[in-house]
């Protein structure tokens, strides 16, 4: 989940490929369209994400009544205009001013444009009653490749595995807490779901189930007998999202590890995962392992899922066959989304 934010960035204007009348405002590797003549080079603006809810000032002062997404037409969603991906929007600074405000790059305007985060209804199947664990949960953030181009070295040794388009689940294990279970949202929250016959359907309680053996074999083989630790992945399938890869029945494949306290612990490395716990659980497929190019990331993103379904592949996500960090947003693991699914139709983002 990367962090959502609007912040100030210098544009770069690029020829939109396909219409005279129009040009792409770029913000790192994002590419939002505007009316040609809109910007020149080097023009501060705010950029809008994906997701962002906006207010109908906003909305109104960039002409785009009834031209966004959602109920409300109040949502930024990616488009496609005359062939070009737009992800996001850019509101101008003018006079080195927002609304009054004076602005300068790289300053965080979210609180300023009155922007929300759009969050989903959560079905049914993904509540549950929970108990808190607070301490005992991971903080779980893949950044966007767009927002961080320059996070990866060229040539570096990384894996590229398919993003599956399901919901985030964690099983883990803590001394103070016993067994825990939780999705994306309860983990931000220090919270973990009860494994009670109340909660016999939920969707990632029913992971645990089928799952359990192989998790405790895996703690054993990876943990000391008090120490802390988790096994990361997605539940997908029918039922889940829009996306089934021709599974009937949701079904878990693991993509991350993490051995020891939260914050205090490690990650463990992409080799560690495929040779030590693909014996014990379905893992994300590997896409490619080799030297790092924009090229070969661009290669892998698009296309069709490796999975069952030979629906849209929702993208990729890349990480250093050595684990680092960088200082700028921590540990170095990037997703790259697809432009055919992010512009599908129909589609759901329960998390």
């Amino acid at each position: 989940m990367a962090t959502f934010e609007s912040r100030i960035h210098a544009l770069r204007i690029e020829p939109h490929p396909n219409a005279d009348r129009l040009e792409l405002a770029a913000v790192g590797g994002f590419r939002c369209i505007v009316g040609k003549g809109s910007f020149a080079d080097g023009d501060l603006a705010a950029y809008v994400p994906e997701g962002a809810v906006c207010p109908d000032w906003l909305i109104a002062e960039l002409g785009l009544e009834g031209k966004l997404a959602g109920k409300r037409h109040n949502r930024v969603k990616a488009v496609k205009l005359r062939g070009a991906l737009s992800q996001g929007l850019v509101y101008p600074v003018r006079d080195g001013a927002i609304r009054g405000r004076a602005v300068a790059e790289g300053d965080d305007v979210t609180e300023l444009l009155e922007l929300v985060k759009y969050e989903p209804p959560i079905p049914i199947a993904m509540q549950g009653e929970v108990r808190p664990v607070h301490g005992a949960t991971l903080h779980y953030d893949i950044e966007n490749f767009k927002k961080y181009p320059d996070a990866l070295r060229a040539g570096e040794p990384v894996v590229i595995t398919e993003k599956l388009h399901g919901s985030w689940c964690c099983l883990g294990w803590h001394p103070d807490h016993g067994p825990i279970v939780t999705s994306k949202g309860m983990s931000d929250r220090g919270l973990a779901l009860k494994l009670d016959e109340a909660n016999r359907n939920n969707l990632y309680v029913r992971a645990w189930r089928s799952h359990e053996a192989a998790f405790e074999r895996a703690r054993a083989r990876f943990a000391a007998p008090e120490e802390p630790f988790y096994v990361l992945g997605e539940v997908y399938g029918r039922g889940v999202q829009d996306l089934h890869y021709g599974e009937p029945n949701p079904a878990f494949a693991v993509f991350d590890a993490y051995l020891g306290a939260p914050g205090r612990g490690r990650y463990l490395e992409a080799g560690e995962i495929g040779e030590r716990l693909g014996d014990l659980f379905p893992l994300v497929p590997v896409l490619y392992e080799g030297p790092f190019s924009e090229a070969a990331l661009r290669e892998h993103t698009g296309g069709v899922t490796v999975l069952g379904g030979r629906h849209v592949r929702e993208g990729v996500v890349v990480k250093p066959a050595a684990e680092r960090d960088s200082a700028e947003f921590g540990r170095v693991i990037l997703k790259n989304v697809s432009g055919d699914y992010l512009t599908r139709k129909g589609g759901t983002e329960y998390n």
